[in-house]
């Protein structure tokens, strides 16, 4: 799951900042402004190109991430970019705390309940705001709320196996 050529989407481009080529970026990484801590960058356009990027630069402004990159220089460059996304290597990431994961590390592991009901694999995680929530793909899509020890009792790398405390009907 974690091999070092495994890649992670840290940020997408949202479009031209200005007129001097600065770019709007949303960011994946919490706080915003870490995106640059991680290098390199894949930037792999709407079109499917991939390219990597040195020497990006950003700051944070009260509308959120602005960049710039070597060789945008002004609007339409930059406009260009819209829609592109911005990837790192897995091994580019700290490790996490004890007791933390990665989302992209549980993807593909198996999950089975508490009473041994195979629920398929973690297709992928998001967020509600309020919590949170796995979703299982096996026979059908399961959506678990991702709130341990409640519902999510144990997550076992060596294994592969998120055990969960989730009726199987349901």
């Amino acid at each position: 799951m974690n091999a070092p050529t495994r890649r992670i989407l840290m940020g997408r481009i949202h479009g031209a900042f200005g007129v001097r080529g600065e770019i709007k970026l949303e960011s994946f990484s919490s706080p915003a402004d870490a995106i640059f801590r991680y290098r390199p960058w894949t930037l792999r356009t709407a079109q499917g190109v991939e390219r990597e990027i040195e020497g990006a630069r950003g700051r944070n402004t009260a509308k959120g991430i602005v960049m710039q990159m070597p060789g945008v220089d002004d609007r339409d460059a930059a406009e260009a970019l819209r829609g592109s996304e911005i990837f790192v290597p897995r091994s580019a990431l700290p490790p996490p705390k004890p007791g933390e994961y990665y989302w992209v590390d549980l993807e593909g592991l198996r999950v089975v309940n508490t009473a041994g009901a195979d629920f398929g694999t973690v297709s992928h995680l998001f967020s509600t705001g309020a919590n949170d929530v796995l979703v299982a793909q096996g026979e059908r899509e399961r959506m678990i709320p991702f709130l341990a020890p409640d519902y999510i009792v144990s997550v076992d790398f060596d294994a592969g196996v998120v055990t969960v405390d989730w009726d199987a009907e349901f």
